[in-house]
This record gives C-alpha cells, structure tokens and sequence, in this order.
C-alpha cells in the first residue's frame, strides 16, 4: 500500500533528495493524534544525515557541490528543530501543576455562556452580557413562561475581586509631550545675506572708504574740441578706515549628564545659541556703534537721507519710491529695502480707491517673494518703525568674517569641573566695511494723520 506515503526524488548518481521538511500527517487518529507515513516512506533525519556526511567526505564526488552543501545545512537545521521540540516536550511533561489547580468535575467544565472561569480558573468580574445571563431576572421570566418582561439591576454586578489593579493603584501620570518644542520665534534673518561676504585672514581690517559725494563735485567729464584742453575731474576722496574684527559671543552652563544623554537637548542649546548670534549680526549691520561694536550702516557718515517735505503726507509706498529715485540719481541703483515689519504691513495693507490692495495681488499667496517697486523688501523688528534703509547693498558694502559660527564646549571655568557641568559657548567673529556710503539712503516716513 503505497497511499500517504512520501517518495524521494533522485539527483545525481542517484542521491535521494531530502523531503523533509514537506512531511506533513496523512491523517489523524480518534484521539487527534496526527499520523505520520510509515518508516521507509521517506528516509529518516539520521539516514539523510548518514547520507550527506559519506557524500561530503567522498574526495571524488562529482556532483552539484553547492546544492549538496545546502543539503547538509538542511538536515542540520532539521536536527536542531526535532531536538528543540524534544527538550520542550520532555519539560512540558516534567512541569508540576500548582497546588489547587481546579480540577474538571466529570469530566468537564461548564460551558453555558457566562459561566466559564478565565484562563487561571478563577471567576472573573461579570460583564454585561454574564450579568444578563446569570441574573435571577432571567431564571424567573423563563420559569413563568416567558411571559412579561424583566431588567437586570446593576447590583447584580458582582464587585471586581480584591487586589484588581485600578486606575487608583498607581497614581496617574502627567501626558508629556516628546521632544522639545521651540519656545523663541525664529525671525527670518536676512540682512547680513545682502551684503557681498568676504573671508578675512586676520582680526585687523583696513579698506578705503569713498567720500568723493555726488557726481557733480568730482565728474568734469565733457566733449571737447579739436587742440581744446581736457578737463581735470576731482579731487577724489578717499578715507582708510582701520578697524578689528568684532567678536559676538554667548554661553550656558549644562550638566555633563544632560550634554551625554540628551542628545535633542544639545541640538536645540546649539540651534538657540547659533540663531542668537545671527539675531545679534544682523541687529549690528544696521546700528553698530563702529567703535566698540561693529560697523553699522545707519550709523555710518556719508549716507543719503530722505524724507518728506514738511506738511507732505505721502503715503508709505510713494515715499519708498521717490527714495529710490534719490538712490538712482546718486548713481548707485539701489536693489533692496530693509524696513520694520509694521510698515511693510501699512504697505501691504495700502488699497485704492476701489478697495483694492496696491501691492499685492493675493492675499492667500503668502509665500510669494516680497518686492516693491523693482526692490527686495526684508522685513526685521532691528530697523525702527517709521524708518526703513534702501540701497545697493552690495555694491555699498562687504560683511568680513573671520571664521563662521563655532561651537565650543569645556569644564574649564570656575568650579564646573568638579561640579559636573560643562560650559557650551558659540562665537563668530566678524565686522562691515562700508565703503561705499552713497549706496545707502535712509529713509523717515511721514507720520499717519
């Protein structure tokens, strides 16, 4: 009788390929047991091992070497899982049940609905539909018949067993948000991206600065005529402006635990110190004093001003016009505007006649580059409202920067060694050469009415 049984395929020089890990029962006996084919209808995990190893030590076997090594970790792996499956089986049997382990009573357990113990044997709290089910309600509205109708009161509910893990066993913890979530506004700072940027390779700058003015005083240029003399143009006027490079620079103190463990938390203290010192540059560009701070441009001699005539109430957005046209006629077309972010909002807001905005097309286009007249506008709360800095920016002046933004780290201050506590510290050091001041007018605009 050959039914069930598993046959081997035959490979080269007739080695019987391995089956297996395809045996499956051919059948189950009354009791559930699985039956297995007979010895003989396949080979054994000891005859395929046999098999294998003669092949593997044979010096002269010429068949598939790669699919006989596979073979091999086959059956090895088939070895491991049967001895696995042994030792679990033998320490299944060997486990002791614990004292008062319920037992069945003849033979079985209940299994009417809702009256069956969990899986440790031990009754469980009833839930709504256990409730129904047991509840007196039920056994007398089915010993009358059926007849009428009936409720189950909630204190039938039996109470949860003692030691029921609550809500009041441990006290109930605070929802904290992961992460750190920034607490500083991070304003766009574009000021310094306007300037023409250079890399100094010393601390000492020195560049000459043009005070020649107008075109009118030093341009003499004009056609002349045939053996007539040519005229002389000038005086230029230069100023050497000798300067340091200035040093911006900020520090917190963190634990030496926190700087190891916390990685999120040293990216945000590097994140927060890196933006305060590009805050302070661009605040420095515009108002540095040019002595002990840097080089501003605001506080630079030799830059044009407008403003309008008294008693003229231009609008904002004609006063930035008529300021561009003074930049033009100095000869140094402007390309930019700084101005603070609530008169850039009197601008945006201006409207005709109509209703209709002047300047801006859409206000749902919030992302659209912000121009104005040909200009690109920067907004920052460093300029003062009411006043606003147009110019060529850079063609009137170069940022100079000894090094970029560097990130420092010690326990060499005061007493943090000891303490445990390290110093995180962020500097750049940089200064502006504004050589060009007729590049720059600063603007006033007329008050509201």
């Amino acid at each position: 009788m050959t039914h069930g049984r598993l046959h081997a395929v035959h490979g080269p020089r007739g080695l019987a390929v391995s089956n297996f890990a395809k045996i499956r029962p051919i059948g189950r006996r009354r009791d559930g047991r699985p039956i297995y084919p007979i010895k003989g209808g396949a080979p054994t995990l000891a005859e395929q091992r046999d098999e294998v190893a003669r092949l593997l030590a044979d010096p002269d076997y010429d068949g598939d070497v790669a699919e006989l090594l596979q073979r091999a970790d086959q059956v090895a792996a088939a070895i491991e899982q049967a001895q696995q499956r042994d030792a679990r089986l033998r320490a299944l049997q060997a486990a002791q049940l614990p004292a008062g382990d319920p037992q069945p009573q003849g033979g079985q357990r209940r299994q009417e609905p809702g009256m069956g113990p969990d899986e440790h044997g031990n009754e469980h709290p009833l839930t709504v539909a256990e409730a129904f089910v047991r509840s007196k309600a039920l056994e007398s509205f089915r010993a009358n018949g059926k007849r009428g109708q009936f409720s189950v009161d909630g204190a039938e509910f039996r109470a949860a067993p003692s030691g029921t893990v609550t809500t009041g066993t441990q006290p109930q913890q605070n929802t904290r948000v992961p992460g750190i979530l920034p607490q500083n506004p991070d304003f766009p700072l574009l000021i310094a991206n306007l300037l023409d940027r250079q890399t100094s390779d010393g601390t000492t700058l020195e560049y000459m600065r043009d005070t020649s003015g107008p075109q009118s005083t030093w341009n003499a240029a004009a056609v002349v005529a045939e053996g007539g003399d040519k005229p002389k143009s000038g005086p230029f006027s230069f100023d050497l402006i000798t300067t340091t490079l200035k040093t911006v620079a900020h520090w917190v103190p963190i634990t030496r635990q926190a700087a190891d463990d916390n990685s999120q938390l040293m990216g945000y203290i590097n994140g927060r110190l890196t933006y305060g010192l590009e805050y302070k540059l661009d605040r420095e560009i515009l108002t540095g004093n040019g002595t002990t701070q840097m080089q501003g441009i605001l506080t630079t001699s030799g830059i044009g001003t407008y403003q309008p005539g008294s008693g003229n109430t231009d609008a904002k957005l004609i006063t930035v016009r008529k300021a561009k046209t003074q930049g033009e006629l100095a000869l140094y077309p402007p390309d930019a505007i700084v101005m603070n972010p609530l008169d850039w909002q009197d601008i945006e807001l201006d409207t005709d006649a109509n209703g209709q905005f002047r300047v801006i097309t859409s206000v749902t286009d919030s992302g659209a580059p912000m121009r104005i007249w040909g200009l690109t506008v920067v907004t920052s709360v460093a300029m003062t409202a009411g006043t606003a800095l147009l110019g060529g920016f850079r063609m009137g002046a170069t940022l100079w920067e000894r090094q970029g933004v560097t990130i420092l780290m010690t326990d060499s201050h005061a007493d943090y060694f000891t303490a445990n506590t390290l110093v995180i510290l962020a500097e750049r050091r940089a200064n502006v050469a504004v050589h060009t001041p007729a590049a720059f007018v600063k603007i006033t605009f007329a008050a509201l009415p």
